[in-house]
């Protein structure tokens, strides 16, 4: 789904240039002011995802009743409960009308709303200095590693090796989780989960943004904002959760 080949811009030379500049990467195939603007596109839904998980989780973290609703009542739980399960409902109707416009949006809307409030629930019974310092670290690991991540593909490197790699690892990690949530392990093993979580999820951020820069096709601007999405919001509750387990 994620690996069709890049789309051709006008001409398909290889030597084109566009605003600002040159091709992202050697052989690119394709006009780089084309490839600059789906960037500059992925990364405005983005940042647009991000300020609605920070307004949502915020409202949740510092209006208590909301928090307490969710932990305090049946009908809180349940409704915590289905909006773990929703993100991964409404990506099965996200699959057929990501090209569609304005539906496609609106979905990616609902899947983040349900996502800021179970990282908001996350947040809502934890210290405010571990948050802070998951959010610094967080932001600073993304801006390193895609800075990065662009540097390298200027230069011909090619990270699609990595998809294996993290494939298996991430399939790890679930195990690992399974078998904290039916034989706890402590507050070292939560720790250890969370150390490799964070490196599994580094690993995604170079690799779906190297995607970004060179498989992704102009159509699939909804796919690779949810998954780079994904990614920053995993590595913040993987440090977030080494953090909490170090602080207890």
């Amino acid at each position: 789904m994620w690996m069709r080949p890049p789309y051709k811009g006008p001409g398909g030379d290889p030597e084109a240039v566009g605003i600002g500049g040159v091709p992202l990467y050697p052989v690119m195939l394709e006009s780089p002011a084309l490839r600059w603007a789906f960037i500059r596109k992925i990364y405005s839904i983005l940042s647009v995802q991000l300020l609605l998980t920070i307004a949502v989780a915020s409202v949740v973290v510092f209006v208590r009743p909301v928090s307490r609703f969710f932990v305090s009542s049946g009908a809180g739980l349940g409704l915590y409960i289905l909006l773990l399960v929703m993100p991964f409902i409404v990506l099965c109707p996200l699959y057929h009308y990501y090209r569609s416009h304005p539906i496609n949006m609106i979905l990616l809307g609902i899947f983040t709303v349900c996502i800021s409030f179970a990282v908001g629930l996350t947040c809502a019974f934890t210290r405010g200095e571990v948050i802070l310092e998951s959010v610094i670290l967080t932001a600073v690991v993304v801006v390193s590693l895609t800075l990065y991540t662009f540097w390298a593909a200027r230069r011909g490197h090619d990270f699609n090796f990595l998809g294996p790699f993290l494939f298996a690892a991430i399939m790890v990690l679930m195990v690992f989780a399974l078998i904290q949530i039916f034989i706890p392990m402590g507050r070292i093993s939560m720790m250890v989960y969370g150390g490799l979580a964070s490196l599994i999820f580094c690993g995604y951020i170079i690799y779906d943004t190297d995607n970004l820069i060179k498989r992704y096709t102009y159509d699939e601007y909804v796919w690779a904002a949810v998954a780079l999405y994904l990614d920053i919001i995993n590595l913040f509750l993987s440090l977030l959760t080494l953090f909490r387990a170090a602080d207890s």
